[in-house]
């Protein structure tokens, strides 16, 4: 399998989290969001993935985008070490976690949201952090509710096993220290955030760890 990353991309990270935890070997092809114009925007990698972002997935059969789809697709194919529960409400309640993540939080605050909000609307700098802190705060206390309030939270966002929530969770509580987004108030994340990165899958995943890491 091919990755097609970026090191700092929350979507990549989710993927070779799920990689490794599956311990599935992978090529990493590295997709620069910056260099070049944004090494996404050009004609031979908007072939693979048409909205031109990362990650992109290619298999023997095919080119898969989307980091959600691609984990689930993993799970599908490689079922050994489940990122998803055996049981539907098991499984619906981790989707959700995953998708307030990533479809609610990350598309606020990703690379190509936040440029258009200093180039094309003219926001200042310290405006857009506004912005990025308003929305990740706002989402990341919607999570911390979710996992709080369920008994089904383990040490980590479901049970005792890490699966596609944490998956998810790690990288954007990553950009939120970026951003200097404060998480005194999110005890049971940062306890689940302290659990992942003790384990060598969410170590060789992060940004720094990457061969195109700046």
């Amino acid at each position: 399998m091919k990755l097609y990353t970026y090191f700092r991309s929350s979507a990549a990270y989710r993927v070779r989290i799920a990689l490794n935890l599956k311990q599935l070997p992978y090529d990493a092809v590295a997709v620069h969001l910056l260099r070049d114009g944004g090494q996404q925007k050009q004609a031979d990698y908007k072939q693979k993935s048409p909205l031109g972002i990362v990650p992109a997935l290619e298999t023997e059969h095919a080119v898969l985008t989307q980091s959600l789809a691609i984990i689930e697709w993993l799970d599908e194919t490689y079922p050994q070490v489940a990122l998803l529960p055996d049981d539907a409400d098991g499984r619906a309640r981790v989707r959700a976690i995953a998708q307030t993540i990533a479809c609610d939080i990350h598309p606020l605050n990703n690379l190509r949201v936040l440029a258009y909000l200093t180039k094309n609307i003219g926001i200042t700098e310290e405006q857009k952090n506004d912005w990025y802190r308003h929305w990740v705060n706002e989402g990341l206390a919607a999570v911390e509710q979710l996992l709080a309030n369920d008994p089904r939270t383990g040490i980590f966002c479901h049970g005792d096993t890490p699966g596609l929530a944490d998956c998810c969770l790690i990288p954007q509580v990553f950009n939120a220290r970026r951003f200097q987004c404060p998480l005194d108030d999110l005890p049971v994340i940062s306890r689940i955030v302290a659990a992942c990165e003790s384990l060598p899958a969410f170590q060789l995943a992060s940004p720094a760890q990457q061969f195109d890491a700046e």
